[in-house]
């Protein structure tokens, strides 16, 4: 081991970015004393958000019918016929689970489609939903979010001129690992996009998918590279769901505290960011589930998720009460995210500039 866990900690703590032989060798400490690597983590945690945590919601614009071989993927073309059928989302229902999500304290809610990248029609309907969010008449999130695949600059400045305010599309591993479980796309594509987004001033919501048989080296690659070169904003760390018709549909689900160990690794890494147990919670973590923020973890995702269920929001708030924990809309140290000044000329209130990219 190249430094002690308090040392790493503490270095994390103070902001020192950590080198790579140094965030590898947690994962050492985290297979001779797991709960003392979570219980810096909850520290780090603890010195950058309080006592603070946030909630998000998804919901799907276009279900099914993706071109790409992404080998976890429901609705990718290596899926079986028929595990997830072809569908797009009335703008009306958008619009009732944006207003469901705020109503359960979603800081955002992002709307999320199928496809390498998004057609005319899909930048239009996500275009009408968002105005439809936006308007004062019922509540809706501080933050509108979507994922629809690549972008090019002109879609990225589009999405934001409609009131779209963060951009979310996955690393999903390390660059080495990435031809293991995606073929028909590169790395560099994802990363072309995020730039993209970026530069639009969008912020970034990038993170991971864990259980695919990634290593640890792997996990870390992830976590370094979203460190220095996306800067995102949050990072949605996704533990892989197997699901019939898939060709990963008999990988075994990853241990509880291997979950929490590579949340704690994330904090530890990006003591910054908003690091977010998104998809897989449920059916992994099991009864461990409130230990996501004793590893690090400042946000997680409420409600139902793309072609899976999750569980009752009303279960998730009671454990983050019972925890001592308080809901947020946003982090103290944040601003208050801007409207675009499409959304100002039609009355709606401009808080300040957009956001810079991170």
């Amino acid at each position: 081991m190249n430094a002690s866990l308090e040392h790493t900690a503490r270095s994390a703590m103070e902001g020192r970015r950590l080198p790579p032989e140094e965030a590898l060798s947690l994962t050492e400490h985290a297979r001779h004393r797991p709960h003392e690597l979570l219980w810096w983590a909850s520290r780090v945690r603890a010195s950058r958000f309080g006592n603070t945590v946030k909630l998000c919601s998804i919901a799907a614009g276009k279900l099914g019918g993706c071109g790409e071989d992404c080998r976890w993927c429901a609705q990718s073309a290596v899926a079986a016929p028929g595990v997830t059928r072809p569908s797009r989302t009335a703008t009306a229902d958008i619009v009732s689970a944006a207003r469901e999500a705020a109503a359960n304290h979603a800081a955002s809610f992002g709307i999320v489609n199928s496809g390498r990248h998004p057609s005319s029609r899909d930048l239009e309907e996500v275009e009408s939903a968002v105005e439809e969010i936006r308007n004062p008449v019922g509540p809706s999130p501080a933050q509108i979010c979507a994922s629809l695949g690549e972008l090019t600059a002109g879609q990225a400045r589009r999405l934001r001129r409609a009131g779209v305010t963060r951009y979310n599309h996955n690393l999903e591993t390390s660059r080495r690992f990435f031809p293991r479980v995606v073929t028909t796309h590169a790395y560099d594509d994802r990363l072309a996009t995020l730039t993209a987004a970026r530069d639009a001033g969008l912020e970034l919501c990038c993170g991971g998918l864990f259980g695919m048989g990634e290593s640890w080296e792997d996990r870390v690659d992830l976590a370094l590279t979203l460190r220095d070169e996306v800067r995102p904003k949050v990072v949605p760390l996704n533990f892989l769901h197997p699901i019939d018709g898939t060709p990963l549909a008999g990988v075994a689900l990853l241990p509880p505290m291997e979950i929490l160990t590579i949340i704690a690794l994330f904090r530890l890494v990006l003591p910054d960011a908003d690091i977010k147990v998104a998809g897989g919670r449920e059916r992994n973590l099991r009864d461990l589930q409130s230990w996501i923020f004793y590893a690090g973890a400042t946000s997680t995702l409420v409600g139902n998720y793309l072609t899976t269920t999750g569980r009752r929001a009303s279960d998730d708030l009671r454990m983050i009460e019972d925890l001592g924990l308080r809901v947020v809309q946003r982090f103290d140290h944040e601003a208050e995210p801007s409207r675009t000044p499409a959304l100002a000329e039609k009355g709606t209130q401009t808080t300040g500039a957009p956001p810079e990219g991170h």
